[in-house]
Order: C-alpha cells, then structure tokens, then sequence
C-alpha cells in the first residue's frame, strides 16, 4: 500500500514517520522546501531515539528508504497512493484547494483523507468528484506517540472507504474512535472548551498562568496544564477551532475568548512562535 501525506509541518511528518515505520512507502509532498528539509532531519531524529530505547527493532535507514519528499502535488499521479492524508492549517479554503487538486491528480482508486480537527468532512468531500473516498483521519500530537485516531465519516463517505483507514490505522497501532460529522468531532469539542474557559480563568485574574496549569494538572491528574497544552497545539490553532464551534453549533458557551484572539494578534502563538502563555527559547 501506497500512503500519501500533504503537509511537512508537526502533523504531517509524524503521520509519514508512522506509516513508513508501519511499512507503507511514503510520499510527503509541501510547498516548502524549507518545511521538507525540517521533516526529514526531525524524522531521522526521532526514529535515531526510538531505535534507540528499542521501540523499534527495524533499522533506521531501513525505514527512511520508504519516505520520498516533493515540492508539487503533482507527483502523486505517478506515485499513485492507496489512501493521502492532507496534514496542513486548519483552513477550509486552503483544504478545498488542495483537496480539489488532489482530485484531479490522484488515481480514481485514491482515498483522500484529512487530518482537520474540526472543520466538516462533507464540506471538504464536495470539494471533490470523489466525496465517497473522503473521509476525516484525526491523528493527535505528537503521532508518534499518541495511540489515538478519529474517524469521521461525511455524509457520503462509503463503507469501503471507512473500512480502508480503519484497517490503516489499526496497521499502525492505532486506536480508533468513530465521530460524527459535526464540529470538533470528540476530542476537541470537549478539549477546545477546556483550554478555552482556561483562559478565561486566567484573563478575570482568577489565578497565574503557573497555577491554573499546576491546578489542573495535580487536581485532575492530567499529564499537561490547559495552558501549556494551548502553547503546544498552537494559540491560532486553538482559536480557529473554538471559532468554528462557536460558529457551526452557534452556543454562546463556544465563543473564543477575548484574551486568546489578543494573544494570536499579537503573534504569540505558543512554542512555535516562541511565546505564548509562556516563553520559550
């Protein structure tokens, strides 16, 4: 099987990590030659640690011989993939771009999923002649290491298709859920509030950042503070998708907070940005 990932980013090089780890060839295709230079040596690194501490007993040059990187999405109409993964912004009109030129390129066997966390698999389907073959593949940060996939399935995706990235994922040691076609799905329709009212906590002053984290953290045993799992998602990303709640299931209990729309204008967006509710060097 043939497994195809659009974007270099966080995302999108552990997706391919893991499928090249699973076995699959690999094609990682972004715009990026920067972002693609990034992937390989972070997944060199990370396959280096993992061979190291023996969670993986294949060779590490072994593994990488199955990952190719491209600059154009063209390249998937001679890779001819099973199933591509799109792993990039969480951004409908950029996705529509993609996944309408996926359509075109791709082989008519090719199932076509997205990683969004939150925006409707109909909607990005229709952007398609294939919305049978779409379908939601929500993998969590960091892939590596997060046993967790989402599955959601539009309005049209067929059980064929379901069935494909089910057994995909399963292949790479995944758990699946199922999640309906609604926004947020499972995972952030109940994550996204919780870092969300964080922030309110901490804009009405009600504790310091530290505290709200150590709160959370020692009073319901959660490995990371909201507001240091908010840096590490990303202060924009978060926001985008507390937007599309707010939004999609129109509940004033969804609305962004203030305090999190000053941070993302101000740019600080969290360790990729090198500030965000902390800093970082």
């Amino acid at each position: 099987m043939k497994f195809g990932v659009i974007g270099a980013g966080q995302m999108g090089s552990g997706i391919a990590q893991v499928a090249a780890q699973t076995g699959y060839d690999v094609l990682v295709v972004d715009a990026s030659a920067t972002a693609l230079d990034k992937a390989k040596s972070g997944i060199q690194k990370s396959l280096e640690k993992l061979h190291a501490k023996g969670v993986i007993t294949e060779s590490v040059e072994s593994i990488t011989k199955r990952l190719r990187f491209a600059g154009d999405l063209a390249e998937f109409k001679n890779f001819a993939p099973d199933l591509v993964v799109e792993a990039v912004t969480e951004n409908f009109e950029l996705k529509k771009t993609l996944f309408t030129k996926l359509d075109e390129v791709c082989p008519a066997k090719t199932v076509l999923a997205s990683n969004t966390s939150s925006i409707s698999i109909t909607k990005i389907a229709a952007c398609t002649k294939r919305p049978e073959k779409v379908v939601g593949m929500h993998f969590m940060n960091p892939v590596p290491l997060m046993k967790l996939v989402e599955l959601i399935r539009g309005i049209a995706t067929s059980e064929e298709t379901y069935q494909l990235v089910k057994n995909a994922s399963e292949k790479m040691q995944k758990t699946t859920i199922v999640a309906r076609d609604l926004p947020g799905f499972v995972v952030n329709r109940i994550l996204m509030p919780m870092i969300n009212e964080a922030v309110y906590a901490l804009m009405e002053g009600l504790a310091s950042v530290e505290d709200i984290d150590a709160g959370m953290k020692l009073g319901t045993n959660q490995p990371m503070g909201p507001l240091t799992l908010a840096d590490f998602i990303g202060l924009d990303t978060c926001l985008y998708i507390m937007q599309v709640l707010h939004e999609g299931l129109g509940d004033t209990k969804y609305r962004p907070c203030p305090l999190l729309k000053t941070y993302v204008d101000a740019g600080w967006l969290g360790r990729k940005s090198g500030r965000g509710f902390y800093k970082y060097d």
